[in-house]
């Protein structure tokens, strides 16, 4: 046994967590017109690099379910929005952008890596299949962290320097 079937779980878990997350943070952003059209856009990719990483599992004896439809916010998501509402003080909506686009750039992060992960083993197994997965998905994961940094960059001085 290899570590690929570890890797493949890892980023498809990933992938799918990165879509529910984008497609939260577009509902609760949809004043935020183009961060809401973007981050939909986003999790369409994250959706379809976990149908194709559902597929390249089965050569693995690793059977992923097909991704989900359209993801529903988790119970992370619900936990972290209530106690502000429980107790009556919401911070600044841009906060909340802030916020949620740190968490969608950490969640990137981590599939980046995996990404990586996953090149480096099918390079070394010399598993041209996974090879070329990882070449053609990794690079979006790649726009999303850009997208997100650049978001964090152009927002944050306002919005913090504001509050």
């Amino acid at each position: 046994m290899n570590g690929v079937p570890i890797v493949l779980r890892a980023l498809y878990d990933g992938e799918r967590e990165l879509e529910r997350q984008f497609l939260a943070a577009a509902d609760r952003h949809c004043g935020e017109h183009e961060f809401h059209h973007v981050a939909k856009d986003m999790a369409r990719w994250s959706h379809e690099h976990s149908e194709r990483i559902a597929h390249a599992a089965a050569p693995h004896d690793l059977h992923l379910p097909g991704p989900m439809d359209r993801p529903e916010p988790g119970p992370p998501a619900i936990l972290r929005e209530t106690p502000g509402r429980s107790v009556g003080r919401q911070p600044p909506p841009g906060l909340h952008l802030l916020r949620d686009l740190r968490d969608l750039h950490l969640a990137a992060t981590e599939n980046s890596l995996n990404w990586e992960m996953l090149a480096e083993v099918a390079q070394a197994a010399g598993d041209t299949g996974l090879l070329d997965l990882a070449a053609d998905c990794h690079p979006q994961t790649l726009r999303q962290l850009r997208w997100t940094n650049t978001m964090i960059k152009t927002l944050s001085p306002q919005l913090l320097t504001s509050l």
